[in-house]
């Protein structure tokens, strides 16, 4: 095969298993360790935005074209409020449930909000594909109803909801046009600026007196490696393997989800997750590969 590829997939697959850990390990820090969802939140964008600040500033110019006002609307639904329902959710729903629902809801959440957004509708087949895709995260969140995990349907509902504005996110940028890596960088700088001054009268004192090794190790994970580093090795991906290939590679964040809850987490892995999973990862692989969209 050639290089470029297989370089492009190890970048793609390092990225997702990186999105696919992220709820692996927020879970325990927001269940027992004495972290809030804001910690977490400031923790992501703080050092991220000092990591991306250069990014943001070799892109001024295509910035200052989106305008501030888009700016704002882009940091409201892909920045601090998005990551916040997301981390809240964590404390009511276990990290298979969080790796699973959010990122198979984008999708959905997509294509239904694609046609007023974006005047795009599916086509039947990629209809078909969501509609399984739906099915299994239905199966997949059952649980939190009536199985191993009673009360979680409050954190999944929130991640229904993160899901969702993230697919507003998305289809924002592809309506406006706008890159994907300078305005991920701004949406990063906007979120540090909203929640530090919040974070510091609040959480800070609290939060310093914790162990210094959970400190650093969640200042590394949400900062460097989810805030920055994986964003890194997406874009590469992208650059080397096109949009859909790339695309393609997210299926590993909810397999990566689920069997990371389950050997690190020690959670339950149910016969109704399990095939609920098969479901939505069989139907989001249909959706990005065999079907396509027609403009409404």
């Amino acid at each position: 095969m050639n290089p470029k590829i297989l370089l492009g997939l190890a970048l793609g697959v390092a990225s997702s298993l990186i999105w696919g850990g992220h709820a692996v390990v927020a879970r325990p820090a927001l269940a027992g360790q004495g972290f809030h969802p804001l910690d977490l939140a400031t923790f992501r964008y703080v050092p991220a935005a000092l990591l991306l600040a250069p990014l943001a500033w070799a892109a001024r110019d295509t910035l200052a074209r989106i305008g501030l006002r888009r700016l704002a609307v882009l940091a409201f639904f892909g920045g601090t409020p998005n990551l916040l329902l997301f981390l809240s959710a964590l404390v009511y729903a276990p990290a298979s449930h969080g790796g699973t629902i959010a990122p198979m809801t984008v999708p959905i959440a997509g294509a239904v909000l694609a046609v007023p957004l974006i005047g795009e509708k599916p086509s039947p087949g990629r209809a078909a594909a969501l509609g399984v895709m739906a099915a299994g995260v239905l199966m997949i969140g059952w649980d939190g109803v009536a199985g191993a995990h009673p009360g979680a349907w409050r954190g999944d509902l929130l991640l229904l909801l993160a899901g969702g504005t993230w697919a507003v996110f998305t289809l924002l940028l592809r309506r406006w046009q706008v890159p994907a890596i300078p305005a991920t960088a701004a949406v990063t700088i906007v979120s540090a600026l909203a929640v530090l001054p919040i974070w510091l009268p609040w959480r800070a004192a609290t939060v310093l007196a914790l162990p210094t090794g959970s400190l650093l190790l969640h200042l590394a994970m949400q900062g460097i490696v989810l805030g920055a580093l994986a964003m890194f090795l997406y874009a590469r991906a992208v650059e080397l393997l096109g949009p859909t290939r790339a695309a393609t590679l997210s299926i590993m964040v909810p397999v990566t989800a689920l069997l990371l809850a389950a050997l690190v987490l020690h959670e339950p892995l149910s016969w109704l997750q399990g095939m609920g999973a098969s479901l939505a990862v069989g139907g989001m692989l249909a959706a990005v590969l065999f079907t396509g969209r027609k403009t409404a």
